[in-house]
């Protein structure tokens, strides 16, 4: 029962760093797709046009 406060403690810890995480995965992600995902939508915008 006295371990309880700091068990909270740590599993709040764990899921703050399981977000950073995904936050640095989804960004690495955008950055490395995001030419990609730009030149695909300019070329349908260039072809509606």
């Amino acid at each position: 029962m006295l371990f309880a406060p700091k068990e909270k403690g740590q599993g709040l810890v764990e899921y703050a760093l399981i977000l950073v995480l995904v936050a640095v995965v989804v960004i690495a992600t955008l950055a490395l797709l995001g030419p990609i995902i730009k030149n695909v939508f300019s070329t349908i915008n260039s072809e509606l046009t």
